[in-house]
């Protein structure tokens, strides 16, 4: 099967697979983490060890949320989403699936694009991260490029869609006479009156 299907207060809930939830979940907190270090990082003043430090991790976390999105999209297309109820407005329904798209385009892109501007940044062929590990840098990209522009609009980009993907999930959950948001933890089915 698919998916989960649990019975619960007279309610039939079709709910993701319990994996895909802890993927999504894991990754949530991974971005968010990673926004935190982004801007902390960034506003410290340049040559700096703690800019480094934190930078650092900003990398190390940008890797892991890379090979994490390339889990999570080979288990999504192992385990199809679970249907949306009939009586989710067709509008929504489209506004979800393209919100979830460009959020799988953004786990890839904006690792790439930090990948890429941190090898123009790099002195000896590495992409330095922390626990000791280090990525090959992308060779032929100058220092003076314009990946950490492209990449900075995609983290403003990333912080609307999950604005918009939050409030939608809250939306469907507490004011929307569907059971849509029951699909992920930790949301459940409400009764209907």
């Amino acid at each position: 099967m698919d998916y989960m299907v649990e019975q619960s207060t007279g309610l039939r809930a079709v709910r993701y697979r319990k994996i895909v939830m802890w993927i999504h979940w894991i990754t949530a907190l991974l971005v968010l983490l990673q926004v935190y270090l982004g801007f902390t990082f960034h506003d410290l003043p340049r040559g700096t060890s703690e800019r480094e430090f934190l930078f650092s991790w900003h990398r190390t976390v940008g890797v892991t949320i890379l090979i994490m999105a390339l889990i999570r999209l080979a288990v999504r297309l192992m385990n199809p989403p679970p249907p949306y109820p009939s009586d989710f407005p067709k509008w929504e329904r489209f506004a979800a699936v393209w919100n979830h798209r460009l959020f799988y385009f953004l786990l890839i892109a904006l690792p790439l694009t930090g990948l890429a501007a941190a090898s123009g940044m790099s002195n000896d062929g590495w992409v330095h991260l922390r626990l000791g590990l280090k990525l090959p840098a992308i060779p032929g990209i100058p220092r003076d490029n314009e990946f950490h522009e492209v990449h900075e609009a995609l983290v403003w980009v990333t912080i609307a869609l999950l604005v918009l993907h939050v409030s939608a999930a809250l939306y469907n959950q507490f004011a929307s006479a569907t059971n849509v948001a029951d699909r992920m933890w930790p949301f459940r089915a409400r009764r209907d009156s």
